[in-house]
């Protein structure tokens, strides 16, 4: 599946609940299936500045794609990278770097966050791109 049409998906499912603290319990259901960073990865090297919580980020390239895996101390931010990673894992590095995430403004998740959560998540976005697009410099010549 494309970017797209993952983000398609996921607004999808966010269209299902009609209020905000439904979609915020399903982010934390989310969180619960995130695929964990390996603990050889959980240090400062691969923690995300500008996060409120602390939020671990590894990627990989493997057969021509980028493969993320996090791992954060809060449960809400558990489910956000976890919809990030959904959608751009298992990418190639050329589409990470130029899709806009338009799912993210779709199902309305910024808007919803604290500025300083809102602030996290645009890291956690620079930072994947940021993977790919040396991956993509590396690789993809």
């Amino acid at each position: 599946m494309t970017i797209e049409e993952v983000g398609k998906e996921i607004v999808e499912e966010f269209d299902m609940f009609e209020d905000w603290m439904d979609k915020y319990n399903y982010l934390i259901e989310l969180g619960r299936d995130l695929n964990i960073i390996d603990a050889e990865n959980r240090d400062p090297n691969h923690l995300i500045s500008g996060c409120q919580s602390r939020v671990w980020l590894s990627a990989e390239y493997k057969d021509g794609l980028v493969i993320f895996k996090a791992d954060s101390d809060a449960v809400i931010t558990k489910g956000i990278v976890n919809l990030l990673i959904r959608a751009l894992s298992g990418q190639k590095a050329g589409d990470i770097v130029s899709d806009n995430l338009d799912f993210l403004e779709q199902i309305g998740l910024k808007e919803h966050l604290s500025p300083t959560r809102a602030n996290g998540l645009s890291s956690m976005v620079k930072q994947m791109k940021l993977y790919a697009l040396a991956f993509q410099a590396k690789y993809e010549k």
